[in-house]
């Protein structure tokens, strides 16, 4: 009966009620849609960067940590990892070596990052095959290397041409070689494209004199939201023989700056709700004193004070429903579209993401937990909202609000 007669209470003055709800669905949709962009993008460029450097974790050696020296590895077999790929959630282990070392043409030289891959392997993960702009993709068991486009252009190598590779090797043998450049690669972040150098496992092995040791085992999970419990099962299975790092702690710079950013969101939609719930508290206020004569009449025919709360928190119930399915239908509208069809930046803006080693793109996350706390946000701002009303119904004096006068002068 409560219910019935809410309903019918709050169409009496459409405009007011759906004003409200509006206001209520434009909050919770700006909210959604922020926050969906914030994670989505923030997920995209760790995913991104990760496939393309760190991985999301990795097994290393205690002492490469600090050292990142080529000294400091670990068996490069299978029987080494397969505990860590029977966990679940393990979506790829790779073993990798990298190192740097002095790259050279007949004209210029660079310090570079060497990375030895399993070739197939690394082709799944990263779909690094992909960036190929000249030339062919890596042959297991090749004496061949890759360079980034910048790095290319840089030293003035093209396909075909010789790259020299020169520096330290395992217990202090020379790492030198000369390799032949199988193709080009292209990265859209700058600090991969001007000093990458990928090459067979195999390869790297001999030219760092390491056998069949690594200096890494690069993990990746197929939810980041694991990475966390996976690092922490990991280090229980490997105990104090291997470091296990995730890609906060090899990537500490984006970590710090997805924090800053993260922070910066956080403040805005915080002022969004600031706006919005001034803006529900007057309109839910101005909704219950208006009604002063009407709750009079009401408590004066016999309605209880609580039946008569009731009614009004029946009332602004609904209109938080009515407002969070609105919001809810808009947002999934629009978040599903950019879901499957990103923003892409250009301009100035684009320039300073990849400034920053940030891909250009705006994906979006598609999540229940950020769909369940921002709705339990809303609702929390509501009953925030309805406290005061609540309160001057409750001490209502029947005789003022007949009379049509403030409660003080009953």
């Amino acid at each position: 009966m409560l219910i019935k007669l809410a309903w019918r209470n709050l169409w009496r003055q459409k405009r007011r009620t759906l004003l409200t709800a509006f206001a209520l669905a434009l909050a919770l949709f700006l909210s959604l849609f922020m926050r969906s962009m914030q994670e989505g993008s923030y997920e995209h460029n760790i995913d991104n960067s990760a496939r393309f450097s760190t991985g999301l974790s990795q097994l290393q050696s205690p002492e490469y940590a600090t050292t990142e020296s080529i000294e400091d590895l670990l068996p490069g077999d299978d029987d080494f990892i397969a505990p860590a790929k029977a966990l679940p959630h393990i979506s790829y282990a790779l073993p990798r070596i990298e190192s740097f070392l002095l790259a050279s043409s007949e004209e210029r030289s660079k310090g570079v990052l060497v990375y030895g891959v399993r070739p197939q392997l690394e082709s799944d993960y990263s779909g690094i095959d992909d960036k190929l702009v000249a030339g062919r993709y890596l042959t297991p068991g090749a004496k061949e290397v890759l360079l980034g486009q910048g790095l290319a252009e840089y030293l003035k190598l093209g396909v075909g041409d010789e790259l020299v590779l020169y520096g330290q090797g395992y217990h202090g043998q020379t790492a030198a070689g000369v390799y032949p450049i199988a193709g080009i690669l292209h990265f859209p972040l700058a600090q991969l494209d001007n000093q990458l150098v990928y090459m067979p496992l195999s390869a790297a092995q001999g030219l760092f004199s390491t056998g069949e040791q690594v200096t890494s085992w690069v993990l990746h999970s197929d939810n980041l939201d694991e990475v966390a419990p996976l690092t922490e099962r990991l280090s229980a299975l490997y105990g104090d023989r291997v470091k296990v790092r995730d890609w906060q702690s090899l990537a500490p710079e984006m970590a710090q700056q997805i924090a800053l950013d993260r922070a910066g969101g956080l403040f805005m939609i915080c002022l969004l709700y600031l706006i919005v719930g001034f803006a529900l508290f007057g309109t839910i206020l101005m909704m219950t004193l208006e009604r002063r004569r009407e709750f009079g009449v009401m408590l004066a025919t016999g309605m209880a004070r609580l039946t008569l709360l009731r009614l009004v928190m029946i009332e602004s119930l609904l209109i938080a429903a009515l407002g969070t399915a609105l919001g809810l239908g808009v947002s999934s509208v629009v978040i599903g579209y950019f879901y499957y069809h990103p923003i892409s930046l250009t301009g100035e803006t684009a320039k300073m993401m990849l400034e920053m080693g940030w891909e250009p793109v705006m994906p979006m996350k598609v999540s229940l937990a950020l769909v369940r706390n921002q709705v339990f946000i809303i609702l929390s701002l509501m009953a925030f909202c309805l406290c005061y009303p609540l309160w001057r119904t409750q001490h209502l004096v029947v005789v003022a609000a007949l009379k049509g006068g403030d409660d003080d002068q009953g």
